[in-house]
């Protein structure tokens, strides 16, 4: 059978997760499915053999099959067994992109909704050279949605002054289309780094996503023309909508 499963005492993975293990049990099976591990036609060890497996109840077996059968995942055949109907429907990655051209360009693409969480003034932490702080930034915290899933909550310094040249534009659109294509502002530095990480209890209720939940760290600084940061964003990206392309140098 193509891709059965075999004990592997993935269930510690459940250890010190809030999320309901009939939940985190699905999304293990999901996941399966979705890399071809699990593939339409298979047939699942029984709820008995899982229930080993992972050292669960067989009633969160149950439950975990039941949630995959309500998204069209898994079929119920009583007294036959349960078996794999279709694979998940692929979700719209957020391409993290290596010049500022090709991220300026996608995100003129990206039509999602923003939900503004937090408006304050607040200065961001740089690091040594990476540029001089302004005085004032205007700090938005927001959560961006594609298809009504929430996929990235970033956090946003914009200097005082660049800020002030479009408010309404800054707080309901992107951000980046609108710093590139503003009238005499020169970006001439920008640098951006990616982490891998887990969530915490406030990403993970944004995003929806189990604590822990492996995330992208993407930090973003841009620097105008005399040395001054203008732009800071740090974007938490929920693993499942990254992907990373790059070329490689010969």
């Amino acid at each position: 059978m193509t891709g059965s499963i075999t004990h592997s005492n993935l269930h510690s993975l459940f250890a010190g997760n809030p999320a309901p293990r009939y939940a985190q049990l699905a999304d293990l099976l999901r996941q399966r499915i979705s890399r071809g591990r699990l593939r339409a036609g298979d047939r699942l060890p029984s709820i008995e053999e899982l229930a080993r497996e992972f050292d669960v109840a067989r009633v969160t077996v149950r439950q975990a099959f039941e949630l995959l059968a309500r998204e069209g995942l898994l079929s119920l055949r009583q007294g036959r067994g349960t078996y794999v109907t279709a694979t998940p429907a692929v979700k719209g990655r957020l391409r993290v992109e290596t010049t500022l051209r090709e991220l300026a360009e996608m995100y003129r693409r990206d039509r999602p909704e923003i939900l503004n969480v937090i408006e304050s003034n607040a200065l961001p932490d740089l690091a040594h050279g990476e540029g001089t702080q302004a005085d004032r930034y205007f700090y938005m915290r927001r959560v961006h949605y594609r298809d009504g899933t929430p996929y990235c909550v970033i956090s946003i310094y914009l200097e005082e002054g660049v800020f002030r040249r479009e408010p309404e534009r800054f707080r309901n659109e992107l951000v980046i289309p609108i710093l590139v294509s503003l009238p005499g502002l020169t970006i001439a530095r920008a640098r951006q780094t990616l982490a891998i990480s887990s969530a915490d209890v406030e990403i993970s209720k944004h995003l929806r996503i189990p604590v822990n939940s492996p995330v992208a760290e993407i930090r973003r600084v841009f620097v105008g023309a005399g040395g001054e940061v203008i732009y800071v964003g740090e974007v938490t990206v929920r693993g499942d909508f990254v992907h990373l392309e790059m070329d490689l140098k010969p």
